[in-house]
């Protein structure tokens, strides 16, 4: 056997449906019980256990206990990303499940992906930010500038403690829909909470949606456009 990572494990189990769905419910964000993610997957309730045992040994989800019920959610970021950077090989391949309806078109606007803003609204930020050098580039190395620093603490982003985390103060994330980068990193996420906070947009129930007012959109946009 070749030396490092044995990746077959992690992505069997990814590649199984099964898993695959509840990853896909966990990525919204919220913990669930088992009975919700059996629910995602179509499962009973005593076959989905054997599942998210797999999941846990393989540090795929984690759990937390509250009282009588386990709340099951994604172990950590990386998990995110991974599943993330997946769907748009899949989309590539022609592997896209068709789900029509009028909550689509508002996943492609503006959703969450794990706990950062992602969507076209995202994107557009993100191009925004690259073109004023508040962010720089190569690759897929991002930087923050001397600017770009003072203009999300002029917001009220405490950018020095975000920097002070284990997890990247800020990075590309490729958007499965968009085809182009939004923020991810710790920085994306509190853009997000900085939205939420503002009440310019509201994150809906059980769903990745990120759902913008007219005024909210207005003022989300002018703030990274000007």
């Amino acid at each position: 056997m070749k030396e490092g990572p044995d990746i077959s494990i992690v992505a069997a189990l990814i590649g199984n449906p099964a898993c695959a769905n509840m990853l896909m419910a966990l990525l919204a964000g919220p913990a669930l019980t088992a009975t919700e993610l059996a629910q995602e997957a179509g499962l009973s309730p005593s076959t989905v256990s054997g599942h998210l045992d797999r999941l846990l040994k393989a540090s795929l989800v984690a759990v937390e206990r509250q009282g009588r019920h386990r709340y099951f959610r994604l172990a950590d970021p990386d998990v995110a990303m991974a599943l993330e950077a997946l769907m748009p090989v899949a989309t590539r391949a022609g592997h896209v499940r068709v789900r029509t309806g009028p909550r689509d078109p508002e996943l492609r606007r503006a959703r969450t992906c794990y706990d950062h803003l992602a969507g076209d609204l995202a994107v557009k930020m993100f191009d925004q930010l690259v073109a004023r050098r508040l962010l720089t580039r190569r690759g897929d190395e991002l930087r923050l500038t001397r600017e770009g620093r003072d203009f999300f603490e002029c917001a009220g982003i405490d950018v020095e403690a975000l920097d002070g985390s284990r997890r990247a103060l800020c990075r590309p994330c490729l958007d499965w829909s968009e085809r182009r980068s939004h923020l991810g990193g710790t920085l994306g996420a509190a853009v997000l909470d900085h939205v939420v906070a503002r009440r310019w947009a509201v994150l809906e129930p059980k769903s990745r949606i990120v759902r913008f007012s007219p005024s909210g959109e207005q003022k989300m946009t002018a703030w990274f456009s000007r």
